[in-house]
């Protein structure tokens, strides 16, 4: 009686230790798993790059996160299941049928608090420490699995293909910047960023996704110099003019034949006049505006912010002529332009005097220049009106009217009530918007 007492207390206290055991390596492999997948692959990076290796084991361990996840949740379910087990044994042993129910309830308590619970959290307030600090056994753990993990993969992916859902390996490169984004937008709402700082993150974020064409000057707005007007007409010009580039054409706006750059300009009048006796009634009429003129540099509407501004740093320039797939004038741009997109308008001593862009009245109405950018709009008010299909402000009202809108009509889309108080032609000039 002596002996069976001592065998069934030895045992009883092996199978608790082991239970034990069992639900700290539950804990670690849920730990583990929120730690990885919560730390931030940057700071991550970070810590890398000043000498941590299981910051470094970390960053590559979580390359392929499908194969540590089905690694750690196999692990986690394997010491789990056998804990479980081991206490429904355990407790059958003490209770008789009751311990089932018994085992359910002491290891549902213990696997939730001990082994789920407490272990998560901390990972989640200490992700990048704790992931850095596991990594090393994890990746073991990963190496060892790989084989069935690589079935239930290929089963898994097999399943999900019947349903028509295809697994991008790539997938959490492309959600890079939409984590960039979507923390920015959380910061700014939650008043740790700056509108401003997050309006220059994002604005260099979408270079690469937007196009020329969306922020050129239109050839309607751009100030030219005829080759064939007189070179005083052409000095006075460029001496009123705040632009220190002028795009040069012959006969018709649509043949550009070179930039004039007024430094230039003024080096070439200055020559021509000391070169000249000082009794010579007009020293300026032997000049030709051709000989200071550069040549055009043209670029099409469809080139990425992001690579025309690789381009202006690489050839050292700062204008370009936009033209579309037929060779037509369409518009112009500079390096200015596009750092505009970035930092904001950029204003000078030369540039002229210019209206508010967007206007507040007293009712809580916008007035709005029809040739503003959707994006201009946008940043100024921080709103979020669509600019997929049109550029400008009365391009979107156009676009959504179906029709040049006459003064005085009223349109509503977008959650936007959209006023037309003025038309040049068959110009939306200005308009009046208000939020519905």
């Amino acid at each position: 009686m002596d002996t069976s007492s001592t065998v069934l207390d030895t045992a009883f206290w092996i199978t608790g230790g082991a239970i034990l055991l069992l639900l700290v390596l539950s804990a670690f492999f849920s730990g583990s798993e929120t730690a990885l997948t919560a730390a931030s692959r940057g700071k991550l990076r970070s810590q890398a790059d000043k000498g941590s290796n299981g910051a470094a084991k970390a960053l590559q361990i979580t390359e392929d996160n499908e194969r540590l996840i089905g690694s750690v949740l196999l692990g986690n379910n394997l010491v789990n299941i056998l804990a479980t087990s081991l206490a429904t044994a355990l407790f059958t042993r003490a209770f008789g049928e009751t311990g089932v129910a018994v085992a359910t309830l002491v290891m549902t308590i213990l696997v939730l608090v001990f082994a789920e619970v407490l272990p998560k959290t901390y990972a989640i307030i200490n992700s990048e420490k704790a992931a850095a600090a596991v990594a090393p056994v994890i990746a073991i753990v990963v190496n060892i699995f790989a084989p069935v993990v690589a079935a239930v993969r290929f089963l898994v992916r097999g399943v999900l293909r019947i349903f028509g859902v295809e697994v991008d390996p790539d997938s959490h490169i492309l959600a890079v910047r939409e984590e960039i984004v979507g923390a920015l937008q959380l910061g700014h709402s939650e008043g740790l960023v700056e509108k401003e700082d997050r309006d220059r993150i994002l604005g260099a974020l979408d270079l690469g996704d937007r196009t020329v064409e969306e922020i050129m000057l239109h050839r309607s707005g751009i100030e030219m110099i005829d080759a064939d007007n007189p070179p005083e007409d052409i000095l006075q010009q460029c001496l009123n003019s705040p632009h220190t580039r002028l795009p040069m054409f012959r006969r018709e706006p649509e043949n550009i034949i070179g930039v004039v750059h007024a430094k230039d300009l003024l080096r070439a009048m200055y020559n021509q006049i000391s070169g000249n006796d000082a009794a010579a009634a007009q020293p300026l009429s032997r000049f030709k505006i051709t000989d200071v003129a550069m040549p055009p540099y043209f670029v099409p509407e469809t080139t990425t912010l992001d690579d025309q501004m690789r381009q202006f740093l690489r050839m050292r320039t700062h204008f370009a002529l936009v033209v579309d797939e037929y060779g037509s004038l369409q518009g112009l741009i500079t390096l200015e332009d596009i750092l505009e997109e970035i930092v904001g308008e950029i204003t000078d001593e030369f540039d002229p005097d210019s209206e508010v862009p967007v206007v507040r009245t007293e009712d809580g109405q916008f007035i709005v220049d029809g040739a503003m950018t959707i994006r201009d709009l946008n940043r100024a008010t921080d709103w979020n009106l669509p600019d997929d299909e049109a550029n400008t402000v009365a391009g979107l009202v156009i676009h959504e009217a179906q029709m040049i809108p006459t003064v005085g009509q009223v349109f509503s889309f977008h959650s936007f009530r959209f006023e037309v108080v003025a038309r040049e032609g068959n110009r939306v000039t200005g308009l009046k918007i208000r939020p519905l």
